[in-house]
Parts: structure tokens; C-alpha cells; sequence
């Protein structure tokens, strides 16, 4: 999945649907966050693997390198 451009924009720019962090987008989760979903386990289906994907961008420092695939709402 990292070496996907499109599925890692995707899942950058996705919006939390639920849940205190409801309307973040999902690069803007807190590491606890993500870290408190791998170890409960993500939700099923495609959300559950863009939270998975964000886990390990945090995990591995990426954020920064990948700033210029967020897209700003108007």
C-alpha cells in the first residue's frame, strides 16, 4: 500500500466518520489514537485499512514527507 500514491492520498485525505476525532482527517489522528486501534483492532473494511496505513505512516515518521498529498478544504 505505501508504494500506492493514490490509495495513500486517499487514505491521507479520508475524514474520520465516528468518534471524538469525527471530521479529521485521518494523517491528523493522534498516534494514541492509532495506537489504541492496532491494539483493539481496526474497524472492518476500507476504513479499517486506511487507519492501518496512517499507523504505520505515523509509525515510520513519514508525515512530513507525504504534507504535500493533503489536499486543504476550500
Amino acid at each position: 500500500m505505501l508504494d500506492n500514491p493514490q490509495l495513500l492520498s486517499d487514505a491521507i485525505n479520508q475524514k474520520m466518520p465516528f468518534g471524538k476525532y469525527a471530521g479529521r482527517k485521518l494523517i491528523y489522528l493522534p498516534e494514541p489514537y492509532l495506537v489504541w486501534f492496532c491494539s483493539k483492532g481496526f474497524p472492518e473494511g476500507k476504513l479499517g485499512q486506511q487507519l492501518a496505513l496512517i499507523y504505520e505512516v505515523k509509525l515510520n515518521g513519514l508525515e512530513k514527507m507525504l504534507a504535500p498529498l493533503i489536499k486543504h478544504d476550500l
